[in-house]
């Protein structure tokens, strides 16, 4: 145990390194190109940092944008650089995997608010020299989604072949589909919904408490003072990756089984497996993330709502839209549940969009994007695959 809960791991200053000096490919925009946020204030100067897979086509054609979760980053199938463990969707992207890099080009950026390079509220102040700490101007998913296509913008594409998500990363799908909506060809939103619950704003509430009820949260100001929110970080992990996993998924894998011990200390040490389990989530989690960031994308999902944004009317967002649609969701998902993706399927369908809607049989939770199902790679697969012929892309080993 860490006899200074509040003090900095080694991991968590390897994570720091990464704002300054992230191990990807970062883009710089001067203070004179400033991103205006939807709060009214400018972000000036910023940084978008991400990574790339597969070779990029000479007409620029072949880009997939992957679009990460709330606790993602912009490695999503490399190591990575603080933890050393597999990119977050290893099962999804690379040679001849459903996001085939032999035929495609992969970017994923790390959405501004973040803490792997792109700037957040860890980032360094211009107007101070010091971090933006609560300082930072609150965001919303558009703002991350008006970055990255500044991002593309920097790189010379016009238009994507496809958005792809899970999750905030499927919010920031839906988002990409409404307000560019001739930059995307195809969007394949999964997990997701078109605005926050009151259910899922409340769990996120719950998380930001524990965060800024820990005393070394400092108002915001730890890293000025050396310290780092642990526990209340922790807690909020933890918390939000119950949420994450089906009762099933839970009782499949830990039940009531006890942890190292063949019967209970009458005490509040982890006595159960799932206890334990959670335990770790939130404590390896304070290593890789910082808390300010946390507070800040939760609160940039929980102002999600495209309809709000257009009169009311979710339709309304996706008019004249050209882009081909693939929804996903999954029968165990009650963080995101099937009727929220049907609720955008209605909506497209009533502006006569192509879409196409696949509910997954899973027992996994809303964490099964992010695990081994079969079914959803032959769907992200075959999606994929149509949208390139469409597009007159060559399959692997076709040649130029």
């Amino acid at each position: 145990m860490n006899e200074n809960p509040g003090a900095e791991s080694f991991a968590e200053l390897k994570r720091r390194e990464q704002i300054t000096n992230p191990q990807s490919e970062v883009v710089h925009f001067p203070a004179s190109e400033g991103l205006p946020l939807d709060g009214g204030a400018m972000l000036a100067p910023f940084s978008v940092a991400y990574q790339t897979y597969g070779t990029l086509n000479a007409d620029k054609s072949n880009l997939i944008l992957v679009c990460h979760a709330l606790t993602g980053d912009q490695h999503a199938a490399n190591p990575h650089p603080v933890t050393g463990k597999p990119g977050w969707w290893e099962t999804m992207i690379g040679p001849g995997k459903p996001i085939d890099t032999d035929r495609y080009f992969v970017l994923c950026p790390n959405v501004i608010g973040g803490c792997m390079g792109s700037t957040g509220p860890s980032s360094m102040n211009p107007a101070t020299g010091r971090p933006y700490g609560p300082d930072f101007p609150v965001i919303t998913l558009r703002d991350m989604v008006r970055a990255q296509a500044r991002l593309l913008d920097h790189l010379g594409v016009d238009q994507v072949l496809s958005v792809i998500g899970g999750s905030m990363g499927g919010m920031q799908v839906l988002e990409w589909a409404a307000t560019y909506k001739d930059r995307v060809f195809s969007a394949i939103p999964i997990a997701c919904a078109a605005r926050h619950s009151s259910q899922n704003i409340a769990f996120h509430e719950v998380g930001r408490q524990a965060v800024m009820a820990d005393p070394d949260w400092c108002d915001g100001r730890y890293l000025e003072d050396g310290r780092s929110p642990r526990k209340g970080l922790a807690v909020a992990r933890m918390a939000a990756h119950i949420t994450y996993l089906s009762d099933r998924a839970l009782h499949m894998k830990f039940g009531r089984n006890l942890q190292d011990r063949d019967e209970v200390t009458f005490g509040f040490d982890a006595d159960f497996q799932v206890e334990s389990y959670l335990r770790h989530q939130g404590m390896s989690f304070v290593d890789r993330f910082d808390a300010n960031s946390y507070l800040y994308i939760t609160r940039a999902m929980d102002y999600f709502d495209i309809a709000a944004d257009h009169g009311g009317v979710l339709a309304n967002a996706y008019a004249g839209t050209k882009t081909r649609f693939c929804l996903i969701s999954f029968t165990s998902d009650w963080l995101f549940p099937t009727e929220e993706s049907r609720e955008v399927v209605h909506a497209l369908n009533a502006v006569a969009a192509n879409v196409s809607f696949v509910e997954i049989d899973s027992d996994k939770g809303h964490d099964a994007f992010l695990l081994h199902e079969p079914e959803l790679f032959d769907t992200i697969r075959g999606f994929l695959t149509s949208a390139a012929r469409q597009r007159g892309i060559a399959g692997p080993g076709a040649g130029a």
